[in-house]
């Protein structure tokens, strides 16, 4: 599933093409796509629509339109393409929005996991999320209490989307590695000092990230480089970039994880 920086990398590659182009007319090919109004709705509401921003909130792409907002969720195997010219809808293609200029964002999804949503209001849809991990209200006193006030596992709780928002699978194995915090640990036991170590990470490595494209490590997301600077996902019986201690992958909550067994000590 794309993670904030691939969803950071997609929304600003789609801003200089889409913005200001109108919605002539919508086709919904999969029904089960749009989460909300009726897909009957939505191809009449969205029609005549002028696209006047794209931008980001979590794991969500942001279509500002007139009179709505279109939030998209990629989840497990969505993509968005821009195509030219009168083509033909390809054979895993879930929503076509055809637009002024001659173009068409195709929302091709494989495994029918990805949704769309068209609303006045996008708090409607994102209003329980956590805070921006790179927004001003995500401080290292904010992550310290918050983790205070909690019992749970750290992986997790970064997990959560209600908790910090854009966060997935891949980057909280990099960010508790770059910490030096186990997984397992705690909320509740983690010091200010770890506190602060976590919050710089958490930084660090979605702005890493974003600098390289984002990660590519299936057949759905292309073109991101950070792959090739993992520290510890997807590196088991790799040396640990830090210490070369061979990284150790683990399932914590039914998701693959990988650590330092010398750097990450569940104390």
């Amino acid at each position: 599933m794309p993670e904030l920086p691939e969803v950071e990398t997609i929304a600003r590659g789609l801003r200089k093409e889409l913005t200001g182009r109108t919605i002539e007319s919508a086709e919904v090919l999969w029904a089960r796509t749009i989460a909300r109004p009726s897909s009957r709705k939505f191809t009449e509401q969205v029609r005549g629509q002028r696209i006047t921003g794209v931008s980001r909130r979590a794991k969500f792409l942001v279509l500002q339109l007139e009179a709505y907002n279109l939030l998209i969720h990629l989840r497990m195997s969505g993509d968005l393409v821009i195509r030219k010219g009168k083509i033909k809808p390809e054979k895993h293609d879930r929503l076509r929005l055809r637009l002024s200029g001659g173009r068409v964002l195709a929302f091709n999804d494989t495994r029918k996991f990805g949704r769309v949503w068209l609303v006045q209001d996008s708090q409607a849809v994102l209003g329980e999320l956590g805070p921006e991990p790179l927004g001003g209200e995500f401080t290292a006193q904010w992550l310290y209490r918050n983790l205070r006030n909690r019992k749970r596992r750290l992986k997790p709780l970064l997990l959560d989307q209600t908790f910090i928002a854009g966060i997935g699978n891949i980057y909280a194995d990099e960010c508790l590695h770059m910490a030096k915090l186990h997984p397992l640990a705690l909320s509740n036991s983690v010091r200010l000092r770890q506190a602060e170590a976590l919050h710089l990470a958490i930084r660090r490595v979605l702005r890493d990230g974003i600098r390289r494209n984002g990660a590519s490590i299936d057949w759905v997301y292309r073109g991101g480089q950070y792959q090739n600077h993992f520290r510890v996902y997807d590196r088991a019986g790799q040396p640990c970039p830090e210490c070369g201690t061979l990284v150790k992958r683990l399932v914590v909550g039914q998701r693959g994880t990988h650590i330092c067994p010398k750097c990450q000590k569940l104390r």
